[in-house]
């Protein structure tokens, strides 16, 4: 387990794109926090560190965004999902299959679609700019 302490969305961004960099196609990263507490600006991060020059934003309304260069990014975001059974209804299992890295915003929505090898990152507000990061799992490296 990893702990980050971010000051600004900048900084978020920044913890983000330091660990995606390195991070396998394949992965699948699950996202927990309140609206508000970074997780886009992490996601923002990470097409960075992916190399991927993309403008990034929350999937809110079209639930997944695909991020394209030398490698891909899927960006979920479950929020207006039920359950893991919706998730497999948009293809999930497509998606999976493609090999790229996938993002998962609000997955606790969706939390029965997963394996149990997911990298979990939790957020949570500390102040109006702070965060405290916390991930788990897979290779936590950053």
């Amino acid at each position: 387990m990893q702990i980050f302490e971010t000051h600004s969305e900048a900084e978020t961004e920044q913890v983000g794109a330091a660990f995606a960099e390195n991070l396998p196609g394949g992965t699948v990263v699950a996202f927990y926090g309140e609206l508000g507490s970074g997780k886009t600006a992490f996601v923002r991060g990470m097409a960075r560190g992916m190399g991927l020059k993309c403008r990034v934003s929350s999937p809110t309304f079209t639930i997944v965004n695909e991020y394209e260069g030398e490698r891909e990014l899927f960006h979920f975001d479950m929020y207006r999902l039920a359950s893991g059974d919706e998730l497999f209804d948009i293809g999930w299992e497509d998606y999976l299959a493609r090999g790229a890295v996938c993002a998962v915003e609000w997955s606790e929505n969706v939390e029965d679609a997963f394996t149990g090898e997911e990298i979990i990152v939790r957020f949570e507000k500390t102040g109006e700019q702070d965060r405290r990061i916390i991930i788990e799992g897979g290779n936590a490296a950053c």
